[in-house]
């Protein structure tokens, strides 16, 4: 019989092998088992509840915001008054053209159907008469507490903020309703509202309420993108 010598394997050969197992287990670490990735999420209510309240958070602000777009939008200009003259004169295209904005006007204020009306923490009154002549142009006019009587006399000049009484602000919701009841009478739908005594520096509180509606929108955003986010292993 003839006898072999022993040849011990390579050490490339023997690394192989001794490298195989490590591989093989950091690759089924690696691996995903597709059973379990096929598995559904566990339902969680409490998520589920957390994302609808963000949600609504989120609409809510933002339906506030676009809301007091236009009170904003009045804060933020410059505050320059545009003669409009007689307001007898005025066309509908001078009106549309200056919209929410300061202006300065004259005109005949009548009597008939116009409305008196107060405001919560405030002694003075208020009062919207139409323009003598026209039924689309309102003039809201401010009496001081005290000179209510039957001698006081609406002005016949006056500077304020020119809008459209259907797309005034929230103190001016109704007053359309509560005319045309009053006044028995269909209000054109152009109809246009000047608040004598308004002026830009009167709606800061509308910036103020914006910021603070769009910081709750952006907060409420940013947890929401952190809830349903993946979570990486």
């Amino acid at each position: 019989m003839t006898s072999v010598p022993y040849q011990p394997p390579p050490l490339s050969s023997a690394s192989s092998a001794l490298g195989a197992p490590a591989l093989h287990g950091a690759r089924a670490r690696d691996a995903t088992d597709p059973e379990l990735a096929g598995l559904r999420r566990p339902s969680d209510p409490g998520r589920a509840l957390t994302l609808l309240v963000l949600v609504l958070g989120v609409a809510a602000a933002v339906g506030m915001v676009l809301a007091l777009a236009r009170d904003a939008t009045y804060a933020l200009s410059d505050g320059a008054a545009f003669a409009l003259g007689d307001l007898n004169a005025a066309s509908p295209a001078t009106l549309a053209g200056h919209e929410n904005r300061t202006v300065t006007a004259e005109g005949l204020l009548g009597g008939v159907g116009a409305l008196r009306y107060e405001r919560p923490l405030r002694d003075d009154t208020f009062r919207a008469l139409p323009v003598l002549g026209r039924l689309d142009i309102w003039v809201e006019v401010r009496v001081s507490a005290g000179n209510e009587g039957g001698r006081w006399e609406p002005p016949r000049s006056f500077t304020g903020r020119l809008e459209r009484l259907d797309a005034a602000g929230p103190s001016h919701r109704g007053l359309r309703d509560a005319i045309e009841q009053t006044t028995h009478t269909r209000l054109p739908s152009d109809t246009w509202l000047i608040v004598d005594g308004d002026n830009p520096a009167h709606a800061r509180w509308a910036l103020f309420l914006t910021t603070v509606f769009l910081a709750c929108a952006t907060w409420n955003t940013v947890a929401i993108a952190r809830i349903v986010r993946r979570v990486r292993s």
